[in-house]
């Protein structure tokens, strides 16, 4: 894979680096990529550069991670290159909202049905389902937890 960004540290830069790499009190992860971007330094005072591929061989590394950390070095400095980028959204979306939980409690408290002394959770998620308060594919298990949460036994 052909190069295109070239690393020239400054003095303080490798310092930085040199330092998180022997305090060990980051995550190996930063640890393993602040070495990569120590051996990509072309600078006379640091390490030697390497290429893509000797530092792929020698941290275990694909040289395409090796290649988008210089990229975001250059575009960013130290702390982009090192640090994962914050989604913009959370991965978890919320199924259930306030307006479940009412209608949820309301259908607990209501009378049970014909030939039924009570409410089970198995029965609320089927009636929950039935009228389309909640999507088929709702568990007991989650009628219950928001029976708990709710103090509502």
């Amino acid at each position: 894979m052909a190069t295109k960004y070239v690393i020239c540290l400054t003095e303080k830069e490798r310092y930085e680096l040199d330092s998180m790499v022997k305090m060990g009190k980051t995550s190996g992860r930063v640890i393993l990529l602040a070495l990569a971007l120590l051996f990509c330094d072309i600078s006379p005072e640091g390490r030697g550069a390497k290429t893509n591929a000797q530092i792929s061989k020698e941290l275990n590394l694909s040289e395409r991670t090796i290649e988008k950390l210089k990229k975001r070095f250059m575009e960013g400095g130290i702390e982009v290159a090192l640090k994962r980028k914050k989604r913009p959204t959370s991965p978890l979306t919320l199924k259930f909202d306030e307006s479940f939980q009412a209608k949820l409690f309301g259908l607990a408290s209501s009378a049970p049905p014909a030939g039924r002394a009570r409410w089970t959770v198995r029965l609320l998620a089927e009636k929950l389902v039935e009228l389309g308060i909640a999507t088929k594919g709702i568990s007991h298990m989650t009628v219950q937890r928001f029976l708990k949460k709710g103090s509502l036994k």
